[in-house]
């Protein structure tokens, strides 16, 4: 077999392993609470702790690849990656858990950042959008398989079994791209910019961070609050450095190129609308439609195999229809589905979900094999690895943002509905703060048991009340962001500006420069 199906056999190992721990945890997370004796902030926590470390570290791991090559930066991602699956499954704490999992993002972000560099670089033409398209379908299998996979590993071995299956994929990985696949790197790379690097890892941590704790304790909570200001300080700090450096990490020139401001913007709405709400209707699915994980995951399966279908069909026809129809045509489609599936009322049927989970489904297969290599199509091989990095991280803020602000707006509709209907109740107002935390959770019966027996009927149907305005809420907002990013794709995605990759003369300074020649599309 040519190294370079090897390369592609490789990637799509890797990402299948790092993109299902993004989905399976989600199903497993009552059998860890039970299991290690967690809060529900714990629990947060190793959802959120991952995607921490992904969006934290995506675009320095790129960058370093370009340096230091990227065979050897991937390999480095899943030796990391596997370790940390293994101290997962091994864990006696939430503490460790949740190290583990920080653990585990750090080698996911390396992963993730180089497996499309790894790609491009190995792949032109007809066959890139094969290997695109392949890439695409495994992220879907990843996430169809993932909901269900939690359900029947926990609920035939135990939650543990769904890190600890990482490890032997995690070897057999490490070894076809350590033995089997070239180095490549850029011929002529940047001095590392430490500056650079500690401005953006600190800003994206310290940002994400205020994120997450906004969508627990609130907007207007000095911790979160301190942590938006600050992470906004050292990022506008990291963009100054950036525009004076003479080879920044990030050189901010891309974003003269309206495709990639386009593709970026297409990245940050995909993940922060349809896969973000995934967590809402998951736990919709299993508190309030009284659903278990693996029936969960079934019904979800709808979405996931749409995508699989969608994703193929993208691949192939990615050199003839330009990327700016699919990705746009894509999140129009998703916002459409989003919407589609609003209306909920206490006696809405997961059916009332099935149409939206099936359109919003094809709508992101449509968008995530050309939006992958969008993010590598309009910059120089050179600086494929930075490109990659850009694009998961704004993958990566998208989910975090898109979680924290959605978790913020259900918490105040929930905290509204349960403040007018108790407040007649004596001392059930006092109680609010902790009946939202827990309806917000989906613990609706822990949540009725804080009140005396007479009152818990009535805290049940204003908790269901709230949970579904809550999440109609929730529906329209993520369907909003989608449909502009859809708007946003079709305006700024240009064919154009995509360029093949050609080796680079060497500059006499500052960031290398690339020729280019247009890579041709055909409606």
């Amino acid at each position: 077999m040519r190294k370079k199906w090897w390369t592609l056999l490789g990637v799509c190992g890797g990402t299948f392993m790092l993109l299902l721990d993004t989905t399976i945890v989600y199903v497993v997370m009552p059998d860890v609470q039970a299991d290690l004796n967690a809060g529900f902030a714990d629990l947060q926590w190793v959802i959120d702790g991952y995607a921490l470390a992904l969006a934290a570290l995506l675009l320095t791991s790129g960058t370093l690849a370009d340096r230091f090559g990227r065979r050897r930066l991937y390999t480095v991602g899943v030796v990391l990656f596997t370790c940390a699956s293994l101290l997962c499954g091994l864990a006696q704490s939430p503490a460790m858990l949740i190290l583990a999992r920080i653990f585990q993002g750090v080698g996911g972000s390396v992963m993730f950042a180089t497996g499309l560099a790894l790609l491009a670089g190995s792949f032109q033409g007809k066959e890139r959008g094969t290997a695109f398209g392949v890439w695409g379908m495994v992220t879907g299998l990843a996430s169809a398989i993932g909901p269900v996979a939690g359900g029947l590993i926990s609920s035939g071995i135990s939650w543990r079994g769904i890190f600890l299956v990482n490890v032997p994929i995690g070897v057999l990985v490490a070894l076809i791209v350590a033995l089997r696949v070239d180095e490549a790197k850029s011929p002529f790379p940047r001095k590392l910019d430490l500056p650079g690097f500690v401005l953006l890892t600190a800003g994206l941590a310290t940002l994400v961070h205020g994120l997450i704790r906004a969508g627990e304790k609130g907007w207007s909570e000095n911790g979160a609050l301190t942590s938006l200001v600050v992470g906004g300080v050292l990022l506008a700090a990291f963009l100054v450095v950036e525009a004076r450096v003479a080879q920044p990490m990030f050189d901010l020139g891309l974003f003269r190129i309206p495709t990639f401001v386009g593709g970026s913007v297409a990245a940050f709405a995909m993940n922060g609308s349809l896969f973000a709400m995934f967590l809402f209707l998951a736990i919709h699915f299993q508190e309030v439609l009284q659903y278990s994980s693996l029936e969960t995951g079934v019904r979800l399966l709808a979405s996931s195999l749409a995508m699989l279908v969608a994703s193929l069909v993208a691949g192939r026809v990615s050199t003839k229809v330009q990327p700016r129809f699919l990705i746009g045509g894509g999140l129009l489609l998703v916002g459409a589905a989003l919407l589609l599936m609003g209306g909920v009322d206490a006696r809405s049927g997961w059916e009332h979900f099935l149409p939206g989970l099936v359109l919003g489904g094809l709508g992101a297969g449509l968008v995530n094999p050309p939006l992958a290599s969008t993010a590598v199509g309009v910059v120089d091989f050179s600086r494929s690895g930075m490109a990659s990095g850009v694009s998961g991280t704004f993958r990566q803020l998208g989910v975090s943002a898109g979680v924290a602000v959605l978790g913020s707006t259900f918490a105040v509709v929930i905290g509204d509905r349960l403040r007018d209907g108790l407040a007649g109740v004596p001392g059930a107002g006092d109680r609010t703060g902790r009946l939202v935390a827990l309806v917000r959770g989906g613990e609706i019966d822990r949540a009725a048991a804080l009140v005396p027996e007479a009152r818990r009927g009535t805290v049940e149907r204003l908790a269901v009340e709230g949970y579904v305005d809550g999440l109609n809420t929730l529906l329209a907002l993520s369907a909003g962001l989608a449909l502009v990013g859809g708007v946003a794709s079709l305006l700024l995605i240009r064919a154009a500006d995509f360029r093949a990759a050609q080796q680079p003369k060497e500059p006499a300074a500052g960031p290398p420069r690339s020729h280019h020649r247009t890579e041709e599309f055909h409606a």
